[in-house]
């Protein structure tokens, strides 16, 4: 693949810049960059900002409003945001579940869901994971019986899913539920989506360790959900699962928000000082930073070939795995570079630091507030989307066949 950028590509980067100058707000961009807390206000304003300039599903096909860009025109928009201070879009229902309905949902959904995803109608999360199924998916114990009442078909479901991202804000679901007993575990898994305003859902907080509320437990107890709320078959899950994970595993990889925090841990390592030299000179500091960034330049090149393939009309494969271990390690490595660069002003842990106007002396260019906030958040990357073991044996089943 030839990574020079042409005439075009290097005209629509002068596009996205341009529109990040005058579209991204300030006060966003500021939290971003400072590693302090994003408010549901300020992600779904930022989700209306790119939806009405037709950039929000930008991996999507143009018949169901993406703006039919280019593998290196979405590297280009990725990169450009996050070294700007734009926020993650919250992935769920553009980046997960969009996907898997497009290629799986009936007409009727596609017309009735995606709409709403991009307008941001609905606020998806995910219920994959569950108390002892969380690489091991296919355990998953909670139950959807079909029934009849009334003459109207429901799912009854059963169970609890944990670690859910932002449940609390979110309207609606889509869950891996089990509706059969007798296949083998994979085959009888469904793919199911759920209002979260029915009645027996219940959200329940997990605070992480770094103090933070986004993750939750998810519990049903006799929810019911209409039989058209099933995307594709049932007992076909399985299959709508992995071809979302390998786009969750590309996203958890976070190639743009690498780069951004390689070029702030630069900047506060040259304002820095250790032994009366900035610390970027220290040899043994200098000798991580260096590795860190071949490595972050080897894995941008991984990620334009998983793009590619999947303009292509592909699905990642093995190569979604690889970007996922080594995307996950180049980012804690960041974190942990950055915590080291911030020393004893990254120690303590000060929560009101991370709310919007509270004021911390700036150690180089950022505060250092949230170095150590951002560090214990980042432990959990390796872990969740499949952890980083299970990809490795992904990868050795899919390519050497063990």
């Amino acid at each position: 693949m030839d990574l020079t950028f042409t005439a075009e590509e290097k005209a629509f980067r002068a596009e996205v810049l341009e529109f990040l100058r005058t579209s991204l707000p300030s006060n966003i961009a500021e939290k971003v960059n400072l590693g302090k807390r994003l408010t549901r206000d300020d992600m779904a304003r930022w989700h209306g900002i790119l939806n009405s300039r037709g950039w929000l599903a930008n991996h999507w096909p143009k018949e169901y409003g993406g703006p039919g860009w280019t593998p290196v025109q979405k590297f280009i928009f990725d990169n450009e945001c996050a070294i700007a201070g734009a926020p993650r879009i919250v992935p769920f229902g553009v980046n997960m579940l969009g996907p898997v309905m497009i290629k799986y949902g009936s007409e009727a959904q596609k017309r009735h869901w995606l709409p709403r995803i991009l307008d941001g109608s609905d606020w998806w999360c995910q219920g994959y994971s569950e108390p002892g199924a969380g690489s091991d998916l296919a355990s998953v114990r909670t139950t959807a019986v079909r029934v009849t009442e009334s003459g109207k078909e429901y799912y009854v479901v059963n169970g609890q899913k944990t670690w859910t991202t932002l449940a609390h804000y979110a309207n609606m679901i889509f869950c891996l539920v089990r509706t059969s007993q007798d296949a083998r575990k994979q085959a009888g898994i469904s793919f199911l989506l759920i209002d979260m305003n029915t009645p027996g859902v219940e959200v329940r907080p997990i605070i992480t360790l770094d103090g933070e509320h986004e993750v939750n437990e998810v519990f049903f107890t006799d929810v019911r959900v209409p039989v058209e709320n099933l995307v594709g078959e049932e007992n076909k899950g399985w299959t709508y699962a992995k071809y979302l994970l390998t786009y969750e595993r590309t996203n958890i990889a976070g190639v743009g928000f690498s780069v951004a925090a390689l070029r702030r841990l630069k900047e506060a390592a040259l304002a820095v000082q250790c032994n009366g030299r900035a610390l970027i000179d220290d040899p043994l500091f200098a000798a991580r930073l260096a590795r860190v960034e071949i490595d972050l330049e080897n894995m941008k090149t991984t990620n334009l070939r998983v793009i590619a393939a999947v303009a292509g009309g592909g699905v990642p494969g093995a190569e979604s795995s690889m970007l996922k271990i080594r995307g996950t390690e180049i980012r804690q490595e960041l974190s942990s570079l950055t915590r080291r660069a911030m020393g004893s002003y990254a120690q303590p842990f000060i929560e009101e630091a991370l709310e919007d106007g509270y004021d911390l002396p700036p150690l180089g260019p950022e505060l250092a507030a949230g170095a150590a906030a951002q560090y214990f958040n980042n432990r959990k990357l390796s872990i969740f989307g499949g952890a980083n073991e299970i990809q490795k044996n992904i990868i050795s089943k899919m390519i050497l066949g063990l």
